[in-house]
């Protein structure tokens, strides 16, 4: 299908307002991306819904982009052109997860250097979350939760797709889990490992997470709730040496005083967004991204299972993920 322009155009899901996912479309006639300098075409055969997406969506997301968008930022596909200006470019026809602008159609460009190809004898769909929900977990239990062995780490939401990851990769790491989700999804985060399962509902949860640890609090936070757990988050962690990691604020933003940080709260308080560092870091980036390999060879991250919807299902999709209806990783077939 073409503009009079000859312009090549796609079916797409394109944000048309900061209404959030309501407003998430589906039109048959966005244009096709051409890719520049440094960057991949990729053929979408996968792309990963997020709850960053959720956050573009209604505005919430720092410097997201200005409706009408094509929507959607994590893919796995086949690499089908290539701008200008890679250093050693795959090959056409490989196929790479990675991120980049309009995910949400069947073809995206993806900048090369953060393209890693699919590993073999896997699904494209199986390789998805990766380059973000892997990383961001490993990243904030490691680079900047510093976590130990023998040290204790509670996670919230840890049903979703870096929740589940991070329980994963604590339990790996010789860590003790505490978890938090909503009741219908515990024997979810139990299966995986977590060492106790808590309700992320539940006004008594600081009250809880101390009895569990005999008063001595928790060693790292991972925070992704924000306004309803961050209060129990910075009451439960250790003094001083507590660490409290933030990479999202699923029910809202919440606020912490410097006053509370000197008098009431005194802990270790960190901020983590995978793609600034990906951006601003990129050797620290490619680090993770190369332990993630390794864990992926040892069997500690399994292949990916996502559920896989049909293109006009996203905007349904992500209302249900941005409630906290969802489990796990969930994707959308733009070919369906």
């Amino acid at each position: 299908m073409d503009h009079d322009s000859g312009t090549p155009t796609m079916r797409a899901l394109v944000q048309l307002s900061r209404r959030g996912p309501r407003d998430l479309t589906l039109v048959e006639d966005a244009p096709r991306p051409v890719p520049g300098p440094g960057d991949y075409l990729i053929r979408v055969t996968a792309a990963g819904l997020n709850f960053a997406d959720a956050m573009q969506s209604d505005g919430r997301y720092g410097d997201g982009p200005r409706p009408p968008y094509v929507a959607g930022f994590e893919a796995a596909g086949e690499i089908v052109g290539a701008g200008p200006g890679i250093a050693d470019p795959f090959p056409p026809g490989t196929h790479v997860i990675g991120t980049g602008p309009g995910a949400f159609a069947p073809y995206m460009t993806m900048p090369a250097a953060g393209a890693l190809p699919v590993p073999p004898g896997r699904p494209d769909a199986a390789a998805l979350g990766t380059v973000l929900n892997w990383a961001t977990a490993l990243a904030a239990l490691r680079t900047l939760g510093g976590l130990a062995a023998g040290e204790t780490v509670l996670v919230h939401a840890a049903a979703g797709g870096v929740g589940q990851a991070a329980v994963r990769l604590a339990r790996h790491y010789g860590a003790r889990v505490l978890a938090t989700a909503s009741p219908a999804k515990h024997g979810t985060v139990a299966a995986l490992g977590a060492d106790a399962v808590l309700d992320v509902t539940s006004p008594e949860l600081a009250a809880d997470i101390m009895e569990l640890t005999d008063g001595a609090g928790v060693d790292l936070v991972l925070e992704s709730v924000g306004r309803a757990t961050f209060p129990a988050s910075l009451a439960v962690a250790k003094p001083f040496l507590g660490r409290v990691v933030v990479y999202g604020a699923a029910s809202g933003d919440a606020t912490v005083t410097t006053h509370e940080l000197v008098f009431t709260h005194r802990v270790q308080l960190k901020g983590l967004h995978i793609g600034a560092l990906a951006a601003e870091i990129p050797s620290l980036y490619r680090s993770l991204l190369d332990e993630l390999d390794v864990l992926t060879a040892a069997g500690v991250r399994p292949p990916g299972d996502p559920a896989v919807h049909p293109l006009a299902d996203g905007p349904a999709v992500l209302a249900a993920l941005a409630a906290g209806r969802t489990e796990g990783k969930h994707a959308l077939d733009p070919w369906r």
